[in-house]
Parts: C-alpha cells; structure tokens; sequence
C-alpha cells in the first residue's frame, strides 16, 4: 500500500483540542483526530465522509450527529476519529445526490444505490487497520452501529462495540429503519 503521511498539527475545536494527521491513499486523503495523550485502547470512531450531513446539517441522515458526539467523546476520553473519505458509502458525491433524487422518489437508501448499479455499501476499511498499526494501537473500543465495520477491521482487537445512537426526526426515520432492518444495524 502506497500511503503518503502528513506531519501532525494542533486541531483546537469547538469539541476540544485535538491532534491531525492525513493519510493519502491513491487519491483519497483520510483525517485522524486524536488527543495528546491518546488511551492504551482508545474509543475509536471510524467516520465516513457525509458532505450533505456533517458540513450542510442535512436531516436524511445522523452522520453529523454521530461525528459531533465522536468528537465529544474523543475529548473526553483521549480517543480518536477516524475521517475516511468514502462518500455516500463509496459511491461518490454525485452518484450520492443521484440516490437521493431516487429516494425523493420514494426508493429508500439501499434501493437507490442498486437502482444505480451499486451494492448498498460500497466502503472498505482497510485504511483504518493501517492507521491504527500506525499509531501502535492493537486494541480499540468502536463506536459504531455497523456490523461490517466490526467484521472488516481486520488485525485489530475490538475489545468492545459502543453503539453509538442518535434521535431520529421525520426525515431519517425511515433511513435509520433501513439501516437497521435491511443492513444489519445495531441500534
């Protein structure tokens, strides 16, 4: 794997102050925010790119709550985030809006993307393994819903699974219901 490594810089935010490093990786360039001092088996949040949710505040989805209170807690904890650049799971910005016309339409989430050719998550989670042997972590606590994550991580001690749950409004009910019934997540 050809991966070019930035130096580290200081992040304070409104969740804390914090630690950056990017990974490239052909081109995408993924985002590790961590404290100073990270935990021997930090509580890691493995975050995927949600451009309408974690910058525009979208309501379709909980990305940006879910990255908000990762940060929280990675302050609070010494944790870290991991930012992978995998859009609208992997299919692209413009093939995301395209799922998102489809569900105006009345198809949910995992409809659209096959309606467009895609699996309903299209993510991989290779990079992360790499970044946490990187740091010299062999053993997390996750944050997270999804079950593909947990199985993905491969040569990494997940000691525990924290879900990581946020209030649903009107419109995310059904996204969240989705998640849930058809991709296996643990709410």
């Amino acid at each position: 794997m050809n991966i070019e490594i930035s130096e580290v810089a200081n992040l304070p935010s409104r969740f804390g102050n914090f630690i950056v490093k990017a990974f490239k990786q052909g081109e995408k360039e993924h985002l590790v925010i961590y404290t100073k001092k990270l935990e021997a088996v930090p509580i890691v949040r493995v975050h995927s790119e949600c451009l309408t949710g974690d910058a525009i505040g979208s309501l379709k989805c909980d990305c940006r709550d879910q990255l908000e209170f990762a940060l929280t807690l990675a302050s609070q904890t010494n944790g870290m985030v991991i930012y992978l650049r995998q859009e609208g799971r992997n299919i692209g910005l413009v093939n995301k809006i395209n799922a998102y016309a489809l569900q105006d339409k009345g198809f949910n989430t995992v409809e659209a993307n096959h309606q467009l050719g895609f699996a309903a998550d299209e993510r991989t989670y290779e990079m992360v393994t790499f970044i946490l042997k990187h740091f010299g972590i062999s053993q997390i606590k996750l944050l997270t819903n999804n079950p593909n994550k947990v199985s993905s991580i491969s040569d990494i001690e997940i000691i525990e699974r924290i879900p990581i749950i946020m209030e649903s409004n009107k419109y995310n009910e059904d996204y969240l219901e989705v998640k849930k019934n058809q991709m296996g997540h643990l709410f």
